[in-house]
């Protein structure tokens, strides 16, 4: 660590900046990345227990009372409202043709996989918030690296075209630490972004995935008490 504040502290007000500039998107970098990952794990573990309360629930599945913000709580109250109001509206028109039972024929149950779609982009959408971060930081930091390489290099040569030593002269020496240390960091920045990058798009997929397995068990299970049987 000595190395980089001895490049940083002999560096010009141009490379102070770009050491700057590296410094602050590493710990936005960071921060997002700690913040986005406990936060996938929390909605993993919620959405875990609240499919086995859903499981063990099944045989009345519109009757959960649950204040669960996972992805699949939010999944099961939009179904859970879309299909009350299905069911209200067909009980309504059977009760004028003189009958009195509540059903989702097939066009219904259509319905509700096309909005349970829709809510798994949106839940999606939330998990995946703000991680164009990640994708920037790996993208900007080796340019600002290459920016401070080629920076720290242009100073040397100026203070080499004007005639000083380069053993001797401290902003030559300092231009060539400023060239190095920039790059260098723009590396440790970028390395650690893309893989973080990569995993968490990881994550995404799979909760995504389960997130599909569990709204196909929310629809089978509510056509299972709710189709009407075709004759």
């Amino acid at each position: 660590m000595g190395t980089f504040f001895d490049a940083f502290a002999q560096a010009d007000f141009f490379g102070k900046l770009i050491f700057f500039a590296l410094f602050i998107l590493s710990c936005i970098c960071w921060v997002f990345l700690i913040q986005k990952y406990f936060m996938i794990k929390k909605i993993q573990r919620d959405a875990k227990q609240f499919k086995k309360i859903a499981e063990k629930h099944k045989d009345a599945i519109l009757n959960l009372s649950t204040h669960c913000r996972s992805p699949f709580g939010h999944l099961y109250l939009s179904l859970k409202e879309k299909t009350v109001q299905i069911l209200d509206k067909n009980h309504f028109f059977s009760s004028e043709t003189g009958t009195h039972k509540n059903y989702l024929s097939h066009n219904d149950i259509e319905f509700l996989s096309a909005h349970l779609q829709t809510a798994i982009s949106k839940q999606k959408e939330r998990i995946e918030k703000n991680l164009f971060i990640l994708s920037t930081t790996k993208t900007l930091a080796p340019f600002l690296g290459l920016l401070g390489t080629v920076w720290g290099i242009l100073v040397s040569f100026g203070e080499m075209q004007a005639g000083h030593s380069v053993s001797s002269n401290s902003i030559i020496l300092g231009g060539l630490a400023t060239a190095l240390t920039t790059t260098v960091l723009g590396l440790l920045i970028a390395i650690p972004a893309l893989i973080a990058f990569n995993y968490l798009k990881n994550l995404s997929r799979r909760f995504t995935t389960d997130m599909c397995d569990f709204s196909h068990f929310l629809l089978s299970t509510i056509e299972l008490q709710y189709r009407k049987v075709d004759i």
